[in-house]
């Protein structure tokens, strides 16, 4: 049936964290999500807190490692298909990891930002993650944390102690700045420009194709209430329910790299 909605392309992807959970990132809201057991950084608190940011800083180090080593899923790859295919007209994830690109998918829109990207809030200045991770390793000699977890947004639990010892850098550009991470915190507001590029993708949709995403919180369900508003035809692929079942005309509960690794072989395989 999915097939069949994607059959006649113009289709933009709007994907979350259930997209990414086979390849070991887990979502927040699922039966096993990290809202269960994981407060996720503000951004007033790590702005306004240099305890709170050292904790992050500390725990977001310890995750780098495994969020760096995350491979795209067969999902991932299963979306780069149907682009090459010419079905879709865009990707926008509320994704932080890379992994749409890393599974060959061109032209991502990262509504929250990316990881892979640290930038500092005293200049602007932007620099990669792996090169702050050198400097905090650098800075951090005996610093070994065991990760068994990694959350959604790249960090880990760690003993107090550790946290405490942890020595977090500043911005070598400007001569000591505060870093943050190129993602959008919980309670900060996703740029204007970012959003706007968004809507105007799904506007120009045939079909707004939503991947693993409980739709929970206004920043992606938005995009569902414009289409359905336009008359613009929504499928959602999720493992459970979501807050745009009632805007759907196609809702498949169900593993995301099965049910897009079929569906990209179908079409594929049709003339």
């Amino acid at each position: 049936m999915l097939a069949k909605f994607l059959a006649e392309g113009d289709v933009v992807v709007l994907s979350g964290a259930g997209i990414s959970t086979e390849s070991g990132i887990p979502d927040y809201r699922g039966p096993s999500g990290a809202l269960r057991r994981h407060t996720p950084m503000t951004y007033q608190t790590f702005t306004g807190d240099p305890a709170a940011r050292r904790r992050y800083w500390a725990r977001s180090h310890a995750g780098w490692r495994t969020m760096a080593g995350a491979r795209p899923n067969s999902g991932h790859h299963a979306v780069a298909r149907l682009q090459r295919h010419g079905l879709l007209s865009g990707v926008v994830t509320q994704n932080v990891d890379g992994l749409h690109q890393a599974g060959g998918a061109t032209g991502v829109i990262e509504l929250h930002g990316s990881l892979h990207r640290v930038v500092c809030l005293d200049c602007g200045d932007a620099t990669s993650r792996e090169e702050l991770d050198h400097r905090l390793r650098q800075a951090n000699p005996r610093f070994g944390a065991l990760v068994t977890a990694v959350n959604p947004d790249g960090d880990v639990e760690l003993p107090q102690e550790e946290i405490e010892a942890f020595r977090p850098v500043g911005c070598r550009a400007c001569g000591g700045g505060v870093l943050k991470p190129d993602v959008v915190f919980f309670g900060e507001t996703v740029p204007p420009g970012r959003v706007a590029a968004c809507f105007a993708l799904v506007e120009r949709a045939r079909l707004l194709l939503v991947l693993g995403s409980s739709l929970t919180v206004m920043s992606g369900r938005r995009f569902v209430l414009r289409a359905a508003k336009l008359g613009i035809p929504v499928a959602i692929v999720n493992q459970g329910p979501t807050r745009g079942d009632d805007y759907a005309d196609l809702t498949v509960d169900a593993p995301l790299g099965v049910v897009l690794s079929q569906t990209a072989a179908l079409m594929a395989a049709a003339p």
